[in-house]
């Protein structure tokens, strides 16, 4: 059984899928502790419904290296095998990255390399700006650069012409999910 770590910052929309997928005995996971940054994130409390392990580390007026600190030291704490990164909107020390090499996930709204370092709705923005046909979602290995490390999974989708940047962010976030427990099923046979 893997243990995750989730680190998020928004609703947690993604670690819904992954809860379903482990209640449903579709994935061999346990979920140790789910940690955002902000107080009042959804995920903390989608967490708290489902007798899921949580805390709260403010970022604020910390500096990057002893933030990221606090969270390997939870992680540690809790057995962790692997991070996952669901909507957390902050960008990890290369320190943190080096610790944890190969043992975190990020989801990406794009199909990268396009539109890597763009986040949330800018990225379904540029999508329709740029005529795109499809778009679709990304996981990725995290490492010291931006977006840049190697990718897991990717789902894609089509761009139909009545769509706008909040039908793509519903029909890409609803690809997440399913990408992180493909994902996490090929993590598990590397193990």
């Amino acid at each position: 059984m893997t243990n995750l770590g989730i680190l998020g910052s928004t609703k947690g929309t993604d670690l819904q899928a992954i809860i379903d997928a482990i209640e449903n005995k579709l994935l061999n996971a346990k979920i140790s502790v789910v940690i955002s940054n902000i107080e009042n994130a959804f995920i903390l409390e989608r967490a708290k419904n489902h007798n899921i392990k949580f805390a709260h580390i403010p970022h604020k007026a910390k500096k990057r290296e002893y933030f990221d600190n606090e969270i390997s030291f939870l992680m540690k704490e809790n057995d962790v095998d692997l991070i996952l990164l669901i909507g957390f909107m902050r960008i990890l020390s290369a320190s943190f990255c080096k610790q944890w090499r190969n043992k975190i996930l990020n989801v990406h709204p794009s199909l990268l390399p396009k539109y890597g370092g763009g986040m949330d709705i800018d990225v379904h923005k540029q999508v329709l700006l740029n005529g795109d046909k499809k778009t679709g979602c990304t996981i990725h290995y995290v490492d010291e650069d931006v977006d840049q490390g190697p990718i897991l999974v990717q789902k894609e989708c089509d761009v139909l012409p009545e769509d706008n940047e909040f039908t793509l962010k519903d029909k890409v976030q609803k690809l997440e999910g399913l990408a992180y427990i493909e994902a996490i099923k090929i993590f598990q046979g590397g193990l």
